[in-house]
């Protein structure tokens, strides 16, 4: 088990997360904060979802991840007539064997790249449930593990937009976060049409990371402290949106553990090896609001998701005077406000 008292891997494994941030980054021009929130919830062992308008770039970010990193990608472009079979895989009867055997689908890649998952049925979306939570596909009473690490990078266009299905709620929630990359500003437009305009930028993109580095850093991040504290805050922030006038459907208990999983990758991205509400409340935006739905009178209103966690966080007492109070780090060093913990 890697221990923060591995001074010198540590910094390797931090040196590794910037290698895969700048060349993701080479080809998303003008969004460092997307680039580092998809990296965030690659690291806390979660799946991103990337919701936008066509053209901005959703797929482009889902592949520059996918070939940052050397190891196995598929994928998937959803369309009405896909099968639940095409993703997870099927038993095909074997003449010479004369028994039944498993095909694997997409889904079996340590990076899934779903193009415009809205667009596939219900019931096609619902054989990505399993996998998104658990990590296995289950086909004909056999469970099949699924590689490590898993990522599913999904892309959707707005549900206003022609032959789209909305995504059930079970499913947003099994992602542990929401993205909208947004238009570029008139610099990185200008940019992307000198570096995009001859060349495809994918194809000069090579692998700065393996699978087992990402698989240490996984490690890494499980270790990341967090303080009683600032767990009753993720709590207390979650807990809000379930009581909140404007919401018919709060956050899930999943909800509180991807924030505060995603804090944790947050925070040893930024080079500590302890959480803070800061990476908190910088995170909840983008794992919380997906997962809410406001009441009729709300969306009358124009009140959207993002603007009622935006007013629970400035509700939510941060929990600064518990570190001042002298609350233990867990490693036997003082309160944040007298010895820091070490950085990585």
């Amino acid at each position: 088990m890697t221990t923060y008292d591995d001074r010198a891997s540590l910094t390797d494994l931090t040196a590794t997360a910037e290698r895969v941030r700048s060349s993701v980054e080479g080809v998303i021009e003008g969004k460092p904060e997307v680039v580092r929130l998809s990296l965030t919830v690659l690291l806390a062992e979660g799946h991103l979802l990337i919701e936008d308008v066509p053209g901005v770039g959703k797929t482009m970010l889902a592949k520059a991840l996918a070939r940052s990193i050397d190891c196995s990608v598929r994928r998937i472009q959803f369309t009405p007539d896909l099968l639940p079979s095409d993703i997870t895989g099927v038993s095909i009867w074997d003449q010479q064997r004369r028994d039944f055997e498993f095909k694997p689908g997409a889904i079996f890649a340590q990076i899934v790249i779903g193009d415009e998952i809205n667009r596939a049925s219900p019931k096609t979306q619902s054989a990505l449930l399993e996998s998104l939570e658990e990590r296995q596909v289950t086909i004909d009473g056999q469970t099949y593990e699924l590689p490590s690490p898993f990522m599913v990078v999904a892309t959707q266009n707005p549900v206003e937009m022609e032959g789209t299905y909305p995504l059930p709620e079970a499913q947003r929630d099994r992602f542990m976060a929401r993205v909208s990359i947004g238009y570029p500003s008139a610099e990185a437009e200008l940019q992307m049409l000198d570096v995009h305009g001859s060349v495809n930028p994918l194809d000069d993109l090579q692998p700065v990371a393996h699978a087992h580095d990402i698989v240490k850093l996984i490690d890494a991040v499980r270790t990341v402290y967090v303080a009683d504290a600032i767990r009753r805050y993720a709590v207390d922030l979650v807990a809000a949106t379930r009581t909140h006038p404007d919401l018919r459907l709060g956050a899930s208990p999943r909800a509180t553990l991807h924030l505060l999983r995603a804090a944790k990758a947050a925070a040893a991205l930024g080079g500590r090896d302890y959480a803070l509400p800061d990476d908190v409340q910088a995170l909840a935006v983008a794992v919380l609001a997906h997962r809410l739905l406001p009441t009729a009178q709300a969306q009358l209103n124009r009140r959207t998701a993002e603007q009622v966690v935006q007013e629970i966080l400035q509700r939510t007492p941060v929990p600064a005077d518990h570190q001042r109070s002298g609350l233990s780090t867990g490693r036997g060093a003082p309160a944040y406000d007298q010895q820091p913990p070490r950085r990585l």
